[in-house]
């Protein structure tokens, strides 16, 4: 009743999902980064080195890293050690879960001075928390979506903020999930219901210095 061991699989490359529905494009000025439960406990089930736990950790620090040399908003979402009480249903599905000594976010993508870490409660990162209050402070009505698991979370997350008006973008090659399969079920639900998907690369050259913006 927890998360499988999770095989090596290739990320899913371009082709693999139906084209955007929209023409968003993320815009400097517009979007901010989530880096999502990029957390030790749910690292845990991949093989460390291997596809796809390598590509993922290496293009959520090149987003991360060009985020901050342009000022972008840098959002990390982080669950923790809950009691049977405070999981509720969670626990029909996924056993009891993280202690606190696996919560901490993976140490190559620790949380900077300036970055913002969101406690969450459940899949969605807006649910229970105070990310959609933070998002409209800072005037910004995008969101660049990367971490695990993306056909749960990331994928609940990027929903709920369609449903808020703020267009979310799923980094097709900055997501880890439990297969190959799963990964591609998040992306090509996503870009037809409620998201736009990009490659890092893609997201990368939107916000060169350079883009139009």
């Amino acid at each position: 009743m927890s998360i499988p061991r999770i095989e090596h699989y290739a990320m899913p490359a371009a082709g693999a999902w139906p084209a955007n529905r929209t023409a968003w494009r993320p815009e400097r000025a517009r979007c901010a980064l989530l880096i999502h439960d990029m957390q030790d406990y749910f690292l845990k089930f991949y093989a460390a080195g291997a596809a796809p736990l390598d590509e993922l950790l290496a293009h959520i620090g090149t987003l991360r890293q060009r985020c901050r040399q342009l000022g972008i908003p840098v959002f990390y979402s982080r669950a923790d050690a809950q009691t049977p009480a405070e999981r509720g249903l969670v626990s029909d599905f996924w056993g009891k879960g993280m202690g606190s000594a696996d919560a901490a976010i993976v140490a190559a993508l620790a949380p900077e001075a300036g970055d913002i870490v969101i406690q969450k409660h459940r899949y969605n990162a807006f649910h229970r928390t105070d990310l959609l209050a933070q998002l409209r402070a800072l005037g910004r009505d995008q969101l660049l979506i990367c971490g695990v698991y993306a056909h749960i979370g990331c994928l609940a997350t990027a929903l709920d903020a369609f449903m808020h008006d703020i267009e979310a973008f799923m980094v097709a090659d900055a997501l880890g999930d439990f297969s190959q399969q799963d990964h591609v079920m998040a992306l090509s639900y996503a870009a037809r219901r409620c998201a736009a998907v990009f490659s890092s690369a893609e997201v990368l050259a939107a916000l060169a210095p350079d883009a139009a913006s």
